[in-house]
């Protein structure tokens, strides 16, 4: 299928590895250019030379730490005149509901719902002037199922969730649209980390924590990075348009829900 969106350019935050490069690998392949921002130089480069050479878009890079102040203007200057913007962080720590603190929640909503926010902001007003763009925020699962031990990240996650669904239909009507995905058990360094903390924690081989996700995903499997990036890719297409401040799940059918 054709997207209709060679030519676009695209802002991929957290691009250098795992959903956030499915993302930005998948937007080559339509023939989008890319703005890749990642907190290592070395990932970074690496990961955008390879799609330069693949796919033989336009990619800039900003290496950066994104949740920062300093970061934000560094890729927004970058990004100024992009046509798509795929907002992505990496989630917060695993834990119990009693060792988190203040700083601790700060941290998370500053990297999972402040720094999308002010991409938003940033970016969508240029957007509206043009009549299009596509926003896309990678968040979890978490957000329609919480698991206990990503309560940081539920609630963050939650709370830019809420922002999202009123703001996608105030700038609807400008051809503008704005949705989130909402990825499961994918085979990323992320669920690497997660798999390592829950073996940790129970005292089992890596192995048998990941034989318990397995059973309880009715695909069967983890889900890999390029079919996230297809996914993400057709909401940024021209066919999305009617699509606006909906949450996706991509989890396999772990989660056991009619709605």
């Amino acid at each position: 299928m054709d997207l209709g969106i060679k030519g676009k350019r695209a802002l991929v935050c957290a691009s250098s590895k795992g959903l956030g490069l499915g993302c930005a690998r998948a937007l080559a392949a339509a023939g989008v250019d890319l703005v890749m921002n990642a907190r290592g130089s070395e990932a970074l480069e690496a990961s955008a030379e390879a799609i330069r050479k693949e796919f033989g878009v336009d990619v800039v890079t900003i290496a950066t730490d994104v949740t920062t102040l300093e970061g934000q203007a560094a890729v927004i200057d970058a990004a100024s005149n992009v046509d798509i913007l795929v907002t992505n962080a990496g989630g917060p720590p695993p834990g119990n509901w009693t060792d988190w603190d203040r700083e601790d929640f700060i941290k998370a909503l500053d990297a999972n719902m402040l720094t999308p926010i002010a991409l938003i902001k940033a970016l969508v007003p240029h957007m509206i002037e043009k009549g299009w763009g596509r926003v896309v925020n990678i968040t979890s699962v978490s957000v329609k199922s919480p698991i206990p031990a990503l309560g940081l990240s539920n609630s963050s996650r939650a709370g830019l969730t809420g922002y999202v669904a009123g703001v996608s239909r105030q700038v609807a009507s400008k051809g503008v649209t704005i949705n989130n995905l909402q990825p499961g058990i994918h085979a990323t360094d992320r669920m690497v980390n997660l798999d390592g903390a829950a073996a940790k924690t129970q005292g089992i081989p890596v192995e048998d924590v990941q034989k318990q996700r397995l059973a309880s995903i009715p695909a069967g499997r983890y889900g890999t990075s390029d079919e996230f990036g297809a996914t993400c890719a057709f909401l940024c297409s021209q066919h999305a348009g009617f699509i606006v401040g909906q949450n996706i799940l991509l989890d396999g059918g772990a989660t056991n829900t009619t709605m």
